[in-house]
């Protein structure tokens, strides 16, 4: 039974982490294997009188029974590390995408700055163009007076 939940918490497990690891993990399902068989024969054992099993046999049993056991906190210590490794890398990952997301906001804000003060820029020589508009008007409409008044002048004398 706590094979199988290893084996189901194995094949859900991403492909994160080395090769090493994973060769790692299977050695030891497969010694928690040979274990479990060594456990079953022993369990077979019955040296005793009209073939009842002896204290010997039992203790026997429970022995392979504590290394199982052993081995079984050995596999989940390991998948444990894999686990915090994993958790490390997602939260790095995030800490990684927290720092791009800030660098960029702060892209965004110096473009906007520098769109701001272009539309300042452009708003200034709007007005300086006006200006320079209303002058030549002024100006022209003056030329047009004065031409129009010496004309007049010039034709009455």
């Amino acid at each position: 039974m706590i094979l199988g939940l290893i084996l189901l918490f194995l094949n859900f497990l991403p492909n994160q982490f080395t090769e090493a690891g994973q060769a790692k993990l299977e050695k030891m399902v497969q010694e928690r294997d040979a274990l479990t068989a060594e456990w079953k024969r022993s369990e077979s054992k019955k040296s005793g009188i009209f073939g009842n099993r002896t204290k010997k046999d039992m203790i026997e049993t429970n022995q392979w029974l504590e290394r199982i056991l052993a081995k079984d906190n050995l596999i989940m210590d390991e998948l444990r590390m894999i686990g915090d490794i994993e958790t490390t890398v997602a939260t790095q990952t995030g800490e990684d995408y927290k720092a791009i997301t800030l660098n960029l906001e702060q892209d965004v804000q110096a473009l906007k700055r520098a769109l701001a003060e272009r539309d300042k820029t452009i708003e200034e020589m709007m007005s300086t163009r006006r200006t320079f508009e209303w002058t030549s008007l002024i100006f022209f409409l003056s030329t047009l007076g004065l031409g129009y008044w010496i004309y007049k002048s010039k034709k009455s004398a």
